[in-house]
């Protein structure tokens, strides 16, 4: 901890002390169990092995200038854990369990929480898997939810930067009626390859378009796309996007601030309207888009003629990060304080 430059963590993994544990047997969960094991124990024919049965979320919790720790809108994880939960044919967890073990493992771990002036937090990682053993593909009978956390820093190093994305029409990331509409690791498997000839070539992320006629927006990378124009926040609709609580949010921010929010399909043809973009989750808040390039048609859409981020991203962007971090009124009721 000593070691430890708060202002300078990267967004990787970090020991921390304690994760917390709740085991699925016999049709009813069982009660939270605490470790300080970073392994964990499964049969070699458990389900998440072999067939994919396996859900994650990702949440943060920030140290105010106050010293309060708040955590931001775990009770929208909660839910949507149960939802990729249901699509996957695994046990839901009760909102409320998932939302004690956030809290214990938040305490058993507070020493890790970075300090307000940092601009770090802590990342919260729930986790549930098909533990029981399959050969035939059917679900498991026995599961493990299982919480890690590790203080991070922003996304990108370079942080609230400007990045350039690319569109690449020869890789989907989700099937247009499979699983890109949960969080189930699948779909990030499904995202390594283009993401990985993207960065290649200096882009950020790969920007999909829908997987059916390749002709809408659909998500950016592991993260939600919207775009600003004419006093309108602008997020795409599509069965294969997942739907992102900071998207959430952020449309509700908008409207706050007078903005009218469509969500709808953006047709691929109304780029070069755009007057702003950005995307948009957990890890980064949002980072904005300077650059959109169409490598299959060798067309660059300039979004930011300066290079910098628009006024509306900024915006948006400061009015979230202080209510996580305390610093402005919660009026929406986003925010567990500890």
């Amino acid at each position: 901890m000593e070691n430890l430059n708060w202002s300078e963590l990267p967004f990787g993994y970090l020991k921390t002390n304690y994760n917390v544990r709740c085991h699925y047997k016999n049709g009813n969960w069982g009660e939270i169990e605490v470790s300080s094991s970073e392994t964990i124990d499964i049969h070699i024919a458990a389900t998440c092995l072999h067939y994919g049965q396996e859900a994650f979320e990702g949440l943060k919790a920030f140290r105010g200038k106050d010293g309060k720790i708040r955590i931001f809108r775990m009770d929208e994880n909660a839910k949507r854990m149960q939802a990729s939960s249901r699509k996957i044919l695994m046990p839901e967890l009760p909102v409320e369990k998932f939302e004690k073990a956030i809290k214990k493992v938040i305490l058993l771990n507070e020493r890790f929480i970075p300090p307000y002036e940092s601009g770090s937090s802590l990342y919260i990682r729930p986790l549930m898997i098909g533990t029981g053993a399959q050969v035939g593909v059917k679900p498991a009978d026995e599961y493990l939810f299982l919480v890690f956390v590790t203080p991070v820093g922003p996304y990108y190093k370079t942080g609230f930067q400007p990045c350039k994305v690319c569109i690449m029409r020869h890789h989907d990331r989700a099937a247009p009626y499979g699983t890109g509409n949960v969080k189930v690791g699948g779909n990030y498997a499904a995202g390594l390859y283009a993401g990985q000839l993207a960065a290649r070539q200096g882009y950020a992320a790969v920007l999909y378009l829908d997987p059916k006629d390749k002709i809408f927006i659909d998500e950016c990378g592991p993260a939600n796309f919207f775009a600003i124009k004419e006093n309108k926040y602008i997020t795409p609709d599509s069965s294969s996007i997942l739907p992102s609580i900071t998207n959430k949010s952020l449309m509700q921010l908008a409207r706050q601030e007078g903005l009218s929010v469509e969500q709808r399909e953006m047709y691929i043809g109304e780029i070069p309207t755009y007057e702003e973009a950005g995307e948009c989750g957990t890890a980064a808040v949002i980072t904005p888009i300077s650059q959109i390039d169409d490598l299959d048609q060798s067309k660059p859409y300039i979004i930011s003629k300066d290079g910098k981020a628009g006024p509306v991203c900024r915006m948006l962007y400061d009015k979230l990060r202080a209510i996580q971090y305390g610093d402005a009124p919660d009026v929406f009721g986003w925010v567990t304080v500890l």
